[in-house]
């Protein structure tokens, strides 16, 4: 089983992130993480952290000479920040200013009552979003494996608000390596990770608008992963479903409140004749092909060979310049929720956390399928396999 767990604090010293059950062999290197975690910093609408953070992995165990061992990776990335804050957030016996009013829409009072706190910033240390910073680390080495066996994700924004974007990237019939390559120079080329210019410019100008209202805008994000086989995931158990798998790490994404894979919630207003895919023969090497792909590439919790196309609405953030009504802590009484320094709009970073989760479930699945203990091992079994439905 491939797995993650995370550790530190929003203004802590960092944040350290340990993945297990990485095959050994699988090149590696710190510029493969560290291309994905300047992703996740850019974009239009980000706050004033941003311009202090400089996020660089450190990886500190289970690789040697560029390679993973077979052990488990461990990972540190520091906090910029934490000089700022060495008082605040010092680990040692002490005191420092409380935060007493909780944010609407944040894990503030809901952490207080769950762990007893008196203070707010025990919970929105952890529960920030600062914290998705370690997941993309995550997500980045098994993007790595993905790739070493022809799996490529696109991720990118298409809506902010209520300004929607015509999204025309590949989906299917375009070799993975070259599509995901495409998209990556021209997502260079944009400031919020939309491929529709036209739409680009109207969200920047609907984040221009919140900002100056001290407001906060939220939107949605498509990942597209070209290259999956058929048969990763299962239909004999429910948690053995690729789908739920899928949809419960990208819920567990920050901020993101709803999930649809394929035609998603438009399949419920449809008849079965428009809904379903239906299988025809094949072309060239491929035994059947599908005329269409509406059900994201998944039928039955299982992947079907059609690329996968999941699709997460993330909200609005809950700090908001221009703060909501909420209680103090101290006396119970009416007081304006808490605020620091924040986004006006993430969904550009949101959608690279996406990815890493998806990236990250989707590696857990191939290797459930075509594991061993080497990478060696693992090409050798998924090749066997590739005979069989080619």
């Amino acid at each position: 089983m491939l797995r993650y767990m995370t550790a530190g604090e929003s203004h802590g010293r960092g944040l350290v992130v340990i993945v297990d059950g990485l095959p050994a062999g699988l090149p590696l290197t710190e510029e493969d993480v560290n291309q994905e975690l300047a992703r996740r910093q850019r974009g239009y609408g980000r706050g004033a952290r941003m311009a202090i953070e400089r996020d660089r992995v450190q990886i500190i165990g289970g690789v040697r000479h560029g390679r993973t061992l077979g052990s488990p990776v461990g990972m540190l990335i520091e906090n910029r920040d934490w000089e700022n804050w060495r008082e605040v957030m010092s680990t040692e016996p002490g005191e420092a200013p409380r935060v007493t009013r909780p944010r609407p829409g944040h894990a503030d009072l809901a952490g207080l009552v769950k762990y007893g706190h008196d203070d707010v910033r025990n919970v929105l240390e952890r529960a920030s979003a600062r914290e998705t910073a370690a997941r993309v680390a995550a997500g980045a080495v098994a993007a790595v494996l993905l790739r070493e066996v022809g799996i490529r994700l696109l991720g990118y924004v298409v809506a902010v608000g209520e300004v929607t974007a015509e999204v025309s990237l590949p989906r299917e019939g375009q070799d993975p390596v070259t599509a995901w390559e495409s998209w990556r120079e021209l997502e260079k080329r944009t400031l919020l990770r939309c491929p529709d210019p036209r739409a680009e410019q109207e969200m920047i100008a609907a984040i221009d608008r919140a900002r100056n209202q001290g407001d906060t805008l939220g939107g949605v994000v498509e990942v597209v992963a070209l290259g999956v086989p058929p048969g990763l995931g299962s239909y004999v158990q429910w948690d053995r479903r690729l789908d739920g798998r899928l949809a419960g790490a990208v819920m567990a994404v920050n901020g993101i409140k709803a999930v649809e894979i394929g035609d998603g919630f438009r399949a419920a207003a449809r008849p079965g004749s428009l809904v379903h895919d239906p299988i025809l023969p094949g072309e060239g090497t491929r035994r059947w092909r599908r005329a269409s792909n509406r059900a994201g590439g998944l039928e039955g919790g299982v992947t079907n060979g059609e690329p996968v196309v999941l699709r997460a609405a993330m909200k609005p953030i809950a700090t908001l310049a221009r703060p909501l009504p909420s209680v103090d802590i101290d006396t119970w009484r009416p007081a304006a929720a808490h605020h620091e320094r924040s986004d006006v709009c993430a969904v550009p970073a949101a959608g690279v956390v996406v990815e890493a989760a998806v990236s990250f479930v989707l590696a857990d699945a191939f290797l459930e399928k075509f594991g061993g203990d080497s990478m060696e091992e693992v090409t050798r079994n998924y090749a066997a396999y590739r005979e069989g439905f080619q």
